[in-house]
């Protein structure tokens, strides 16, 4: 089954920067931009097929920017073989305000000037099982004890945030153990 991504809320979240480095790793040459460095052209020469091209936008500003990330994914799920939301997942590097669900997986010593700790969660992010990481204090993180010893699931809102390919969840908040 393929799916497509059209949450332009997601989409408007994948930094341009991040794209052109995948571009550049798997063999895609800038080939110049268009409208004042509004967006860069890449192309792909693969095997006999013909040539592919992308036209990578530069600027968050731009009105069609959600569409334009949108046919890029497109483009890559035929060059690439994989479904779109692997490759989506690579690219997300900031999300903010983003609702996690999942469990509790591990939690850290508790700090000792502070009822706070770091806990490891096990959570779907964008149709992928990820590890994420946060820091939970006072009542979030007896909370988090909780559902960790009795196996319950959670959900809790912030920034998740990408960093060389672990995720973290900055500013949690809204911490709550979901109803069975």
């Amino acid at each position: 089954m393929k799916v497509t991504i059209k949450d332009s809320q997601i989409l408007k979240t994948v930094n341009p920067n991040v794209i052109q480095a995948h571009l550049q790793a798997t063999g895609w040459h800038e080939t110049g931009r268009i409208y004042n460095d509004a967006g860069a052209i890449w192309r792909l020469k693969k095997d006999a097929v013909p040539e592919y091209e992308i036209l990578l936008p530069l600027q968050h500003s731009l009105g069609d920017y959600a569409e334009r990330i949108s046919d890029i994914l497109k483009t890559l799920e035929t060059v690439e073989n994989r479904d779109q939301v692997d490759i989506l997942s690579e690219f997300i590097t900031n999300y903010p305000n983003f609702t996690v669900q999942g469990v509790v997986m591990q939690i850290a010593t508790p700090h000792i000037e502070q009822l706070s700790g770091e806990i490891i969660l096990l959570c779907a992010v964008f149709d992928k099982l990820q590890e994420i990481k946060t820091e939970l204090v006072d009542h979030d993180y007896i909370l988090a004890i909780k559902a960790y010893q009795e196996r319950l699931p959670i959900h809790c809102t912030g920034d998740l945030v990408k960093v060389d390919n672990h995720f973290i969840l900055k500013n949690p908040h809204n911490f709550q153990i979901d109803n069975i």
